[in-house]
């Protein structure tokens, strides 16, 4: 799938308002039926209703999140082939640092850190924060 057009980046999207994604770590990628489930540790700005003060060992706040793709039609890693097997490649995706997330115009989201380029052609995200 060619990365041309315009980019949206994540903090134009209303999920991830009051987050840094730069900041954040994903833990592991699942597969549940049609959705794509990132957890996460998300790094939450002071605008966010539920940051925290960081403790004094910490630096920033850090909550542990869910981000959900759901109906996943394709999924390309690297800039290989978008389709084929998602199970497979969910599977062989590992867990490392977030450095950007946007969503090419009318196109797939792209997700990018220590993991690689992942484009994820799905529905809008939805963000959960969990219980610690």
């Amino acid at each position: 799938m060619a990365l041309t057009g315009q980019r949206i980046d994540w903090r134009q999207l209303r999920e991830f308002a009051a987050t840094r994604l730069d900041g954040s770590y994903v833990v592991e990628w699942r597969l549940d039926g049609e959705t794509l489930l990132i957890d996460v540790d998300l790094q939450l700005d002071p605008e966010h209703p539920f940051y925290e003060k960081p403790r004094p060992a910490e630096k920033v706040c850090i909550r542990p999140a869910v981000i959900e793709f759901p109906w996943l039609e394709s999924l390309a890693v690297d800039g290989g082939e978008a389709g084929g097997d998602a199970a497979g490649k969910v599977a062989g995706l590992r867990a490392g640092a977030i450095e950007n997330l946007w969503r090419m115009h009318e196109g797939p989201y792209v997700l990018q850190g220590a993991f690689g380029n992942v484009e994820i052609d799905a529905e809008r995200p939805i963000l959960r924060l969990r219980e610690a």
